[in-house]
């Protein structure tokens, strides 16, 4: 079946920007919203072509792509040059990008100077921030900045040494109670969206059904308002047991695996490359350069 509708244009091309208020007005509409990540031009095109509704650059960049341990080494310089690389292949979705760890705990001044350089410098329509009652001025002081915030409240990874690992949140009363505060004091702050991490699917339901403004649940269950996943986690390329809530669609790594198996087999064994996939000098060129090797061969006789 073709792409290409009467005209000659795809539907990709076809299709409106998303933006905060559309998101707003999906969760009014019961249309549940799609979310990936991505760290580079080439997958960030294949996914805004896709007709994901939201791109976010997270700061699962430093295990994802750069081989760190946990979220917390990635810098400010590297999260602003793969935000750049991804907007470039970006046309429909709604950008957001992860503040990193260190960008915005040490005060608001300077949460709200590096949120202003993902708007500015790399163009990320949307900043993320963990944490829930306790981020509240934070948040306000940059959306009054004019710049749209998404909350993340749960298991928030940049917090991994003070839970003591990655542990499901929400499992007992007071937690509950917590994570609802947080999300009800996020939603009156005005975010445009919150990510719920890793709690329980009643919990996560209670608190689509309470706020206003879209839930996306990663680990969270099939109530909130739209699901995010980790693009190398879907594609098995992270080289790690996936966690309980990630679904793999396809295997990248056996892919590209056999790809380069069979790249070194065809050098190795000369079958690569091909006459076809030579270049050859012109006739005349050629007759030219024949010429002088045989007479450069008969002065050696």
């Amino acid at each position: 079946m073709s792409l290409t509708p009467i005209g000659g244009r795809p539907h990709h091309e076809l299709r409106q920007k998303v933006t905060t208020a559309s998101l707003r007005e999906r969760k009014l509409r019961h249309e549940p919203i799609t979310c990936l990540t991505a760290y580079d031009y080439p997958s960030a095109r294949l996914i805004d072509e896709a007709a994901i509704e939201m791109i976010l650059v997270g700061d699962s960049l430093a295990q994802a792509v750069l081989g760190y341990e946990n979220t917390l080494s990635v810098t400010m310089e590297e999260m602003l040059h793969h935000v750049r690389a991804v907007r470039r292949g970006v046309k429909h979705a709604l950008l957001l990008a992860d503040m990193p760890y260190g960008s915005y705990q040490t005060d608001s001044k300077e949460g709200l100077r590096n949120a202003i350089r993902f708007v500015k410098e790399a163009g990320a329509e949307v900043v993320k921030i963990e944490g829930g009652e306790k981020r509240v001025d934070l948040i306000r002081r940059i959306i009054d900045a004019e710049i749209p915030v998404c909350g993340h409240i749960g298991l928030t990874p940049q917090s991994v040494n003070v839970m003591g690992g990655y542990k499901v949140q929400g499992k007992n009363l007071s937690d509950i109670e917590q994570l609802m505060r947080d999300a009800v004091a996020l939603d009156r702050a005005g975010v445009c969206c919150m990510v719920l991490e890793g709690i329980p699917r009643e919990v996560a339901a209670m608190i689509t059904s309470e706020v206003g403004t879209p839930t996306i649940g990663i680990g969270a269950g099939p109530e909130c308002d739209g699901q995010v996943l980790v693009f190398h986690d879907i594609l098995n390329l992270t080289f790690a047991p996936p966690a309980k809530f990630v679904r793999r669609y396809g295997d990248a790594a056996e892919l590209i695996k056999t790809a380069v198996d069979n790249f070194r087999a065809d050098v190795k064994s000369l079958q690569y490359p091909a006459d076809a996939e030579s270049y050859h000098l012109p006739k005349e060129t050629k007759a030219g350069l024949d010429t002088v090797l045989a007479r450069k061969s008969a002065m050696r006789r």
